[in-house]
């Protein structure tokens, strides 16, 4: 995984800095991509998030957090998580992340079984007001979510043993938060809140969205390799994109899921599928959240936080 020192958000020189794995985006956003299925997002309950389906999800890293979505049916049993998740590993996937719990020690328990079947990568993401309610646990990475603040800091000091952190960062509070000094080891995801439009963007939106995959000509940087599965069953090419639902987890295996035609079309949705985007100079480079520009726009290939317009 790329280590990223800087953002260019007005950030000052500093000596040490924190352990930041990514800016803005997804960890995997730097990955090269095969078009197999590389990641499964699995969301445990409605999730008690600070940000919900209604009210909107600003977050450039919402798809690994914790939101508040709306459940249009019955969730799904324990024994069909438990079923999803042995698919999954057989379908050889590698990284599994837990989100959206309800019941913390839920959330655990289901991270506790996966690990012990052999997914390689078991992250589990905690608010951390849960945080205390959890047992260190071997073969589970542990990512506690927290929103930016001088109070929530003095407690990720505490976490020597969590993996990384998820910290919800407002862009003017970026520059601050780069100063202070990094007493946590772990990696740290920062997740940007975007505004409603590019009108009230508030940092350089092109190096926040900079990508170095060698793969982004041919797979969409976020989307390539991602299967969610929401706590109701519906599989989604993200948590995000409620509406583009490509199949159900009720009576589809994950490895007919993972052959979808319509997910597919989403792993291999670059640029040059993007009507404004295609004949851009930077469109390889540049980071691309179908999910935010969504909920701006209400088009699924719409370019709302693009100030270059070619």
């Amino acid at each position: 995984m790329e280590r990223i020192a800087s953002a260019n958000i007005s950030q000052p020189e500093i000596q040490r800095s924190w352990n930041i794995a990514t800016i803005a985006k997804p960890p995997w956003a730097n990955y090269s991509h095969s078009g197999k299925l590389e990641r499964l997002i699995l969301q445990l309950g409605q999730g008690k998030g600070k940000f919900s389906e209604i009210t909107g999800i600003p977050r450039s890293i919402g798809c690994i957090g914790n939101n508040e979505f709306i459940l249009r049916r019955e969730p799904l049993s324990v024994e069909r998580i438990k079923e999803i998740i042995r698919e999954f590993y057989f379908a050889n996937g590698r990284e599994l992340y837990l989100t959206n719990y309800d019941s913390v020690e839920y959330l655990i328990s289901v991270a506790r079984h996966a690990a012990a079947i052999g997914i390689k990568e078991v992250y589990a993401v905690v608010r951390i007001k849960d945080i205390e309610k959890i047992i260190p646990e071997d073969d589970v990475r542990v990512i506690v979510e927290l929103e930016y603040s001088k109070e929530n800091l003095k407690k990720l000091k505490e976490l020597k043993w969590v993996h990384g952190a998820l910290i919800m960062i407002e862009p003017e509070q970026y520059a601050e938060f780069i100063k202070s000094k990094p007493e946590f080891d772990g990696e740290v995801y920062v997740d940007l809140l975007y505004p409603g439009s590019l009108r009230h963007l508030k940092f350089n939106v092109i190096e926040v969205k900079r990508v170095h995959s060698a793969t982004a000509n041919k797979y969409h940087d976020c989307l390539a390799g991602t299967l969610t599965i929401t706590a109701d069953g519906y599989a989604l090419p993200c948590p995000l994109l409620r509406n583009f639902i490509v199949g159900d987890a009720k009576r589809e295996t994950v490895k007919q899921l993972r052959r979808k035609k319509r997910l597919k079309n989403f792993w291999k949705l670059t640029k040059d599928g993007i009507e404004e985007c295609k004949l851009c100079p930077f469109k390889y480079l540049c980071h691309d959240c179908r999910a935010l520009e969504y909920q701006a726009s209400g088009d699924i290939f719409g370019i709302e936080y693009c100030n270059l317009e070619f």
